[in-house]
């Protein structure tokens, strides 16, 4: 059985601070303002030999004027019946509050073991303040700082308590990566919560609704991957708040891991110069890619438009036309599900190996029949092929001259490697070596 541990809360008592400290990296997005963080963030970490996964989530309220604040809620409480134990935080320099007063009875019905972090409660006269929150009759209270860490250790030491198992390093270790990222407003939280049959990232019609990196275990056609939803990734011009900067850069991060990326473009804009700034960013990172034509539905066509539209967003990609592209709708969900398994294949298209002696035989034939053009009066003979090992599929051609190997030349080789060996959706690298 997993390790899992929940920080909930009301607003701004440094939930994500004490997140971050917990799994060793700045994942969560932090600031003063309340309500930054939205959706469930998870994260792994350890104690004392004990493995877990934290989830950090947004803050507890009723009855304020946030329209995200149902949602959060939800998520919350969501967080609640997936955790083995919940750290519910309140602020000690605040004091108790009716919000927290009014959380501890959700929590309570829980049944799950709950340990009261009193944060900011650094200082000897400070954690006098941690006295009160016992009247929340939740048991022992815990002073620590989410800030420097003070306190942590001795609540952790009784968290693990509970644990029945010493749990999993990483749970994710091995599984492929997909990252569903594109422009703000593209659907790729609604994409998510349609194939996890849940409500598992925030959806408004507001752009910049998902800040963090969204990570949630998908199961499908017997393949369990991972798959990621981003915050959408803007113009640097246009990014004008520090929490969308770093929402941003988080996304760019998530790409950074993913193995795939599934890029979501709006049917209604086409494909637009951050869309293809987007696309040329997984390129050069070697990822995998699957381009998604979303809100389909509200296109007026007829049997040609997808096959016109398809051709000007190729000439639009050129040189770059081995990425797959599918017209869908997350509203009516049309072909999500062929979205998925398009990436599946981009994924096991980008890890495959070839044989050394199935390369030869396919290629060999191929350059004697076409050489490459002679340079400077010199003949150039290409003699050997071989895949090098890479994260993104990489061949090394053996030959007399590689520093004389021209561009459209390496053009026709991929061609033929594309053409034979099937790499739809995933880049591939040529290096010309010395023989």
């Amino acid at each position: 059985m997993a390790n899992i541990v929940a920080i909930v809360g009301r607003p701004n008592v440094g939930k994500s601070t004490f997140f971050n400290r917990l799994v060793e990296k700045r994942e969560a997005i932090m600031d003063d303002i309340p309500g930054v963080t939205r959706d469930r963030h998870y994260g792994y970490a350890e104690w004392s030999g004990k493995f877990f996964t934290v989830i950090d989530t947004g803050g507890y309220v009723t009855g304020s004027d946030d329209k995200f604040e149902s949602q959060i809620r939800r998520q919350v409480e969501t967080a609640i019946q997936d955790c083995t134990a919940i750290i519910f935080m309140v602020d000690g320099r605040a004091g108790l509050t009716g919000y927290d007063k009014e959380f501890a009875n959700l929590v309570r019905r829980s049944k799950r073991p709950v340990f009261v972090a009193v944060n900011k409660a650094d200082t000897p006269d400070k954690s006098t303040l941690a006295t009160e929150f016992y009247e929340l009759g939740l048991g022992e209270v815990y002073p620590v700082s989410a800030e420097n860490g003070s306190g942590t250790g001795e609540l952790l030491d009784e968290v693990i308590k509970t644990f029945e198992s010493e749990g999993v390093e990483d749970p994710d270790a091995g599984i492929p990566k997909i990252a569903i990222v594109g422009r703000p407003n593209v659907g790729k939280s609604s994409f998510l919560n349609v194939l996890l049959g849940e409500e598992r990232s925030i959806v408004t019609d507001e752009a910049g609704t998902t800040r963090d990196a969204v990570h949630s275990r998908y199961k499908m056609y017997g393949n369990d991957f991972i798959l990621i939803d981003t915050a959408g990734i803007r113009k640097k011009s246009k990014v004008k708040e520090d929490i969308e900067f770093y929402s941003v850069l988080r996304s760019l991060k998530a790409l950074e891991e993913s193995d795939v990326c599934i890029i979501l473009i709006d049917a209604e804009r086409g494909l637009e110069h951050q869309d293809i700034s987007i696309i040329s960013l997984a390129q050069k990172q070697g990822k995998g890619i699957v381009i998604m034509v979303n809100k389909w539905d509200l296109i007026d066509k007829d049997t040609k438009t997808a096959d016109e539209i398809k051709k000007a967003m190729m000439e639009k990609l050129s040189p770059a036309t081995y990425i797959p592209i599918i017209f869908a709708s997350v509203l009516t969900k049309q072909r999500i599900f062929q979205v998925i398994e398009k990436a599946v294949e981009v994924y096991n298209n980008k890890t495959k190996k070839i044989p050394t002696a199935k390369l030869n035989d396919a290629l060999l034939p191929e350059i004697a029949r076409y050489p490459p053009p002679a340079l400077k009066g010199k003949m150039i003979q290409i003699k050997y092929i071989t895949q090098v090992k890479a994260k993104t599929p990489s061949f090394a051609f053996f030959c007399n001259l590689p520093q004389y190997i021209q561009t459209p030349y390496m053009r026709f080789l991929e061609n033929k490697l594309r053409a034979n060996f099937d790499f739809e959706g995933a880049p591939i690298r040529l290096f010309f070596r010395k023989k």
